[in-house]
């Protein structure tokens, strides 16, 4: 697995910001596609968030992203620049807490401050949109570089965890028995 971006690395104040907006069925191919380049097989590599160490398989496909299209209290949002995609997230009302998922930046333009700027914009998408107070998320427990980033980000690690979905291949195969998900928080 690649290390996380080094502090030298930080967003160029000086970059032009990329534009953000809900998806919409036309916009599912290419969002599986972004997010199966940040996660899953070599070209993952490319990039830090990969997961091409843990799992081999799929990390999402058509069908599921639609889902999550047609859920209320749920959207997809899209960073782009210059017509091209570059970041999505899934954010979702549950409750008073809001849930961030599907975070995904392509492996060439991680690294400059764009993940920071999806997070930030998912965070306020949240309290604008359905006054949540909190935001929580999933993450893969072995991701220590991951997680890392999320709790300089001021996210916590709760100590809740959740099992892997073995068996279930559209999470992805397996490449080890001891796979879970803890639970990571944020007050808003």
């Amino acid at each position: 697995m690649t290390a996380e971006p080094t502090a030298a690395r930080t967003a160029d104040p000086a970059a032009p910001v990329p534009t953000f907006r809900p998806a919409g069925a036309r916009d599912v191919a290419a969002v599986v596609a972004l997010v199966e380049s940040a996660y899953r097989g070599e070209a993952s590599r490319a990039g830090w968030t990969t997961e091409a160490d843990l799992l081999d398989g799929q990390r999402t496909d058509e069908a599921a992203v639609a889902e999550l299209l047609g859920r209320a209290e749920s959207v997809v949002l899209l960073a782009e620049q210059d017509g091209r995609l570059l970041a999505c997230c899934h954010v979702e009302r549950r409750g008073a807490t809001g849930y961030f998922g599907m975070f995904s930046v392509s492996p060439t333009a991680q690294g400059g401050g764009l993940g920071r700027r999806v997070l930030a914009r998912a965070e306020e998408w949240a309290r604008d949109a359905w006054g949540v107070t909190a935001m929580e998320m999933t993450v893969i427990e072995q991701r220590a570089d991951l997680i890392a980033w999320y709790e300089r980000r001021g996210y916590a690690r709760t100590g809740v965890y959740e099992p892997f979905p073995y068996g279930d291949e559209r999470f992805g195969i397996p490449l080890r028995p001891d796979l879970r998900f803890e639970k990571l928080l944020k007050s808003l």
